[in-house]
């Protein structure tokens, strides 16, 4: 697997009707990447097969974010997200997604499947500053399970403060 690379700050992009594709196993390694995954992330498929998914993380992706994710898709259910993903060259994109859970012929959990689309510059105006206070929540403790803890507690309060749940605060960004 490649080194993890340091974010350059700069954005990439893909174009509005393009749309990415990737499939993990049940254990969150990828079993799929489409064409468009490859050349917005740099990597070869021969990379990227097998790997963990978490190998396009963000470091300033908060962590809580991932766990709400987890909770949703290991429980059978569908969830939308927006995710702030690291390319191989440190280049950094954003993406709505939607990941699902897949299951084979028997009703067994085969894995998972997601597709993402560019999201608007609103949503992300709008999305960035609460990321930005969900990671400074998990680096202000110096245990890391406590941090993550903490800022999902955040979320949870923010979004009752709103009066919403994860998927109507999602969905009222507007993709």
């Amino acid at each position: 697997m490649a080194q993890r690379k340091t974010p350059t700050g700069r954005e990439a992009t893909f174009k509005k009707e393009e749309i990415i594709v990737s499939k993990t196993d049940e254990k969150g390694r990828i079993t799929y990447a489409n064409q468009v995954f490859l050349k917005v992330s740099g990597f070869a498929e021969e990379e990227v097969i097998g790997a963990p998914h978490n190998l396009i993380r963000h470091p300033d992706m908060p962590r809580c974010v991932f766990k709400y994710l987890w909770e949703v898709i290991q429980g059978g259910d569908e969830i939308f997200a927006y995710v702030l993903n690291m390319c191989k060259s440190g280049d950094h994109y954003w993406a709505y997604g939607l990941v699902t859970p897949s299951y084979g012929i028997g009703g067994q959990l085969i894995g998972y499947h997601s597709s993402r689309r560019l999201p608007s510059p609103k949503a992300i105006e709008t999305i960035t500053p609460i990321y930005n206070q969900l990671l400074a929540e998990e680096k202000r403790h110096t245990n890391a399970k406590d941090g993550l803890n903490a800022s999902y507690a955040m979320l949870n309060d923010l979004l009752a403060q709103q009066g919403q749940t994860y998927d109507q605060f999602v969905h009222s960004l507007g993709g």
